[in-house]
């Protein structure tokens, strides 16, 4: 969701963005600060079980990657350093998400399905981000898929911040099965997609 809405998101935070730039701040310095508030927050509050306050926490520092992004562009410095770091700490932040979440269910929440389920989550999310970049680093292509981070992302600090404020437990338990199948499902997706340009690559050799 957040990929689908950049451009807009852009536009609402450029005034942030240019008087950071007016600052003398790096646009790698906001990345760092970024997956910084964005791990503290899950793993401070997810564990807990202030759960809806370490979503806004989370959601407030998540923006810096729209944020650092546009700063980059403005600044005409997008190199393959500042994409690497970018992808990287995105997966920092991910694992604090949902190793926040894995957290509460071994402790607070004591709950050692959905800790499973969660944790489950976190490894097919990782997996399926190098399924990509492996893909990637061979001259193939592996996008897509039912659960792309973004989509797992909002979709899990929605229904993690409902279920708390609702008292809703099963939004949350709902919401981490369906990721689980998800990713899951993007995994082979991304799996079938990068054999299938193999084996027409290989008939072309």
């Amino acid at each position: 969701m957040l990929e689908r809405f950049r451009r807009f998101w852009g536009a609402l935070l450029s005034p942030v963005a240019h008087g950071l730039l007016r600052l003398g701040v790096s646009p790698d310095a906001v990345t760092l600060v970024g997956t910084a508030g964005v791990s503290v927050g899950a793993l401070a509050f997810f564990p807990r079980g202030e759960l809806w306050l370490g979503v806004v926490v989370v959601t407030v520092f998540v923006f810096s990657d729209i944020v650092d992004g546009y700063m980059a562009r403005e600044l005409g410095r997008t190199s393959s350093w500042g994409a690497w770091l970018d992808s990287t700490l995105d997966r920092v932040g991910d694992a604090a998400v949902f190793g926040g979440l894995v957290l509460w269910f071994a402790w607070g929440g004591d709950d050692r399905v959905l800790m499973a389920v969660t944790l489950w989550c976190l490894v097919m999310g990782a997996l399926t981000s190098y399924a990509r970049a492996k893909a990637e680093s061979l001259g193939l292509q592996a996008k897509g898929g039912i659960a792309e981070r973004a989509d797992r992302l909002v979709s899990v600090l929605a229904m993690t911040f409902f279920s708390d404020v609702l008292d809703l437990e099963f939004l949350l338990a709902l919401t981490l099965w369906v990721l689980a199948v998800a990713s899951t499902v993007t995994v082979v997706q991304r799996a079938i997609t990068v054999r299938r340009q193999s084996v027409i690559a290989t008939g072309r050799q």
